[in-house]
């Protein structure tokens, strides 16, 4: 197939093209900067130069590219952690972010019904579910829940974004697909980094459940849903949901940190803001058993705890 993936060079870009590339496929990859053209060359994808936030650019790219399929990647995440990331106002750090979700996808599958394209598969969010009813592990079925009262507050507009991005893509006949917390080459230095200086503290009692998938199995998984022409939602996560209290000491010993300090929850709603408390201390992980049934998808990381190791090695 022809496959046309916006955001070719963000972290999960990279992985994917040459994997599509490895399944002979042809690949026509978009980035924002010139300068990342080379890039892309390297990768062996043919690159483009394109503003998701610019319908008519978006609509030139995709009818040039010929396409058989197109694969929504765009975020503008790598720009927001270029500065200093302030989780306190998430709303401003995920600004563009949340544009390109929503827009974008607007953009890209105006494209799509211009070009004659059908085979649509687009990037949102298995990170944070709050819902309280039930166990700590969701499925598709479940609602997905980004928060109640004070960080629902905080979450607006990516609320918003996520839940236009899926409504529309569902709607077209494409493919979503929540990709757990990454984690890989590019993915995670900053965070390890905060590890390392003891600077990603545990909160509260940790309780709060994360889903992790390495970038090598969220790309395979994509690759599976643009050759089967997959429909729906489907949760891209590793094998085992794990709290907060037992994944981040695991990660400081991988980095060959001292244990993670503790701080209580009200001083670190001070410090870091509604997000980062709700998600340390209420969130929910995701099962990812409807992926690996109706996609076939086989992890080359079935936990976080072979990936931490291996990646930190």
């Amino acid at each position: 197939m022809r496959v046309f993936v916006a955001g070719g060079t963000g972290v999960i870009g990279r992985q994917l093209v040459p994997q599509l590339l490895a399944r002979g496929h042809q690949v026509t990859a978009t980035t924002t900067s010139a300068a990342k053209l080379g890039l892309l060359h390297e990768l062996g994808a043919d690159g483009v130069v394109m503003d998701g936030l610019d319908a008519a650019l978006a609509g030139e790219a995709v009818a040039a590219a010929r396409p058989d399929a197109i694969v929504q990647q765009m975020t503008a995440l790598s720009e927001a952690h270029a500065g200093k990331p302030n989780l306190r106002r998430p709303d401003r750090f995920f600004a563009t972010t949340n544009r390109l979700r929503s827009e974008g996808t607007d953009h890209l599958l105006a494209a799509a019904v211009a070009a004659g394209v059908t085979n649509f598969v687009a990037q949102s969010a298995a990170i944070f579910n709050g819902t309280r009813e039930g166990g700590p592990v969701k499925t598709e079925e479940e609602p997905l829940d980004l928060g109640t009262g004070t960080l629902a507050r905080t979450l607006v507009e990516g609320t918003k974004a996520i839940n236009h991005l899926e409504d529309v893509v569902i709607k077209a006949g494409g493919a979503v697909l929540r990709y757990g917390a990454l984690y890989g080459p590019g993915a995670t230095d900053d965070q390890v980094k905060l590890v390392r200086r003891r600077l990603f503290p545990l909160v509260g009692g940790g309780t709060g459940y994360f889903s992790w998938v390495h970038l090598d199995d969220a790309a395979s998984a994509t690759v599976l849903a643009v050759e089967q022409q997959a429909t729906g939602v489907f949760n891209i996560v590793d094998d085992e949901p794990a709290p907060v209290s037992e994944w981040l000491p695991y990660l400081a010993e991988c980095a060959g940190a001292k244990p993670p300090r503790r701080l209580p929850k009200w001083l670190a709603r001070l410090l870091a803001g509604e997000m980062v408390v709700g998600m340390m201390t209420e969130g929910r992980g995701f099962s990812n058993a409807k992926a690996k049934r109706e996609l076939g998808w086989e992890l080359r990381y079935p936990s976080w705890r072979q990936g931490f190791k291996e990646e930190l090695a």
